[in-house]
C-alpha cells in the first residue's frame, strides 16, 4: 500500500459536491466530499463554490480546509494532486479548462463531460495538451454489484438481447434546456449509454453503434419537447440492444436487463439478480431458467468510495484510469447521434 498522501480541491459544493452525503437513504459515501474525507490517502484542502450560503455549510464541516468564493481564486492559491469537479453541467467546460491550466496530477469530473460533445472534444483537447488525466464520475463502472453483474454476463452464453430502461419525470429532452443540460438523455442517459457496453465487457460506449431512434413520445402542448423514446443499437457481441427512455415516470428506475442462450442476468437501482439454465420444474425433458440462489445484492457497492480509491490506486502507478475522459466523450457522442434524430 502507497504511503503518499494526496492532496485535493473540490469546485462545487451542492448535492453531489457535498449535501448528497446526509441523504439517510443513501449508501454512503454518497458525495465528494465524504467520499474524499473517507479516504486516508487523501487530504482535502480546499473548496469552492459561488453560492455563499453552500460554502458556508461546506466549511462548518470541513473545518481545516480553505475556502474560496470562485474556483479561480483556490487555483491561484491552492496547487492540489487532484482538483475534483462537481458543478453543474454547463460550468464543466469553463471550469475543467481552467483546472488544467493549473496542471494539477488527476482531474475528477462530474459525468457528463459537458453539455455537448464539441465542449468536451474541447476539454479531452486541452487535458491532452497539459497532459493531465480526466476521470469521469461514471460512478457505476467501481460499484461491486456492477462489477459481479459484468462477470456474471460472461458466464450466461452467447448474448441474445440487452434491454435497459431509465425512467424519471425529468424529459427526455428538451431544446429549450440545451445551454444547461437538464433533460434525462444527457443527465442520467449519460450513466445508461456508458454502463451497457461495460457490463457487456467493452469499455466504451463506442463499441455501441447503428444508433437509431424507433419510437417517440412527444409533449401534449409542447412538441419540441420529448417525453419518451426507444433506442435499438448494437454491439460486436449483441445485435439486438434496446435502451428506453421515459420523462413519464413518476418514480426513478434505472435497470438493465441482459438475456443470454444459457442464462439472464437483471441489475438495477436495488437490484441484482442472475438466472441460469437449469432442469425444468415444469416440463419434463426441458430446461428454463432459476433464480441463482449464490446471487445477493451487497450490502455496500461502495461506488463513490471505490471511484476515489481508483484514483489513489491509479496515481500510485498502480491501475489504468478505468473511466477516462475517452469513455466520456463516447458516451457524449451516442447521445448527440440520437439527439439529432429527436429534433
Amino acid at each position: 500500500m502507497g504511503r503518499t498522501q494526496y492532496t485535493a480541491a473540490l469546485i462545487g459544493t451542492g448535492r453531489i459536491g457535498f449535501t448528497l452525503g446526509f441523504d439517510k437513504k443513501r449508501e454512503q459515501p454518497a458525495s465528494h466530499t465524504m467520499a474524499l474525507l473517507n479516504n486516508r490517502r487523501i487530504r482535502l484542502v480546499a473548496g469552492c463554490d459561488i453560492d455563499s450560503v453552500r460554502l458556508s455549510a461546506w466549511r462548518a464541516f470541513v473545518h481545516r480546509a480553505d475556502t474560496f468564493s470562485d474556483a479561480a481564486s483556490l487555483l491561484a492559491a491552492v496547487h492540489p494532486d487532484i482538483v475534483v469537479i462537481a458543478a453543474e453541467e454547463a460550468a464543466h467546460e469553463p471550469l475543467a479548462l481552467a483546472a488544467l491550466a493549473a496542471r494539477p496530477r488527476l482531474i475528477i469530473l462530474e459525468k457528463p463531460v459537458a453539455v455537448t460533445l464539441t465542449a468536451g472534444r474541447r476539454i479531452a483537447q486541452a487535458a491532452a495538451d497539459a497532459r493531465v488525466p480526466i476521470l469521469i464520475n461514471h460512478e457505476r463502472r467501481f460499484a461491486v454489484d456492477y462489477a459481479a453483474a459484468r462477470c456474471a454476463v460472461q458466464t450466461i452464453g452467447a448474448i441474445q438481447s440487452v434491454t435497459a430502461f431509465l425512467g424519471s419525470s425529468l424529459c427526455v429532452y428538451d431544446p429549450t434546456a440545451e445551454s444547461d443540460g437538464s433533460y434525462s438523455l444527457l443527465h442520467d442517459g449519460t450513466h445508461l449509454f456508458d454502463i451497457v457496453p461495460f457490463i457487456l465487457g467493452a469499455e466504451s460506449a463506442a463499441t455501441l453503434t447503428a444508433a437509431e431512434v424507433t419510437s417517440i413520445t412527444r409533449h401534449s402542448t409542447n412538441h419540441a419537447q420529448i417525453d419518451q423514446c426507444t433506442v435499438t443499437c448494437r454491439s460486436a457481441v449483441c445485435a439486438d440492444i434496446v435502451i428506453r427512455l421515459s420523462g413519464r415516470s413518476r418514480y426513478f428506475a434505472f435497470e438493465l436487463d441482459i438475456l443470454g442462450t444459457e442464462g439472464r442476468v437483471r441489475i438495477g437501482n436495488g437490484m441484482y439478480e442472475v438466472y441460469r439454465r437449469m432442469p425444468s420444474r415444469l416440463y419434463s425433458g426441458f430446461y428454463s431458467l432459476a433464480s441463482d440462489r449464490h446471487t445477493h445484492i451487497p450490502k455496500k457497492t461502495g461506488y463513490f468510495a471505490r471511484m476515489v480509491q481508483h484514483a489513489v490506486d491509479y496515481l500510485d502507478g498502480n491501475v489504468p484510469l478505468k473511466s477516462s475522459i475517452a469513455d466520456g466523450l463516447a458516451a457524449l457522442e451516442l447521445i448527440e447521434t440520437i439527439k439529432a434524430q429527436l429534433q
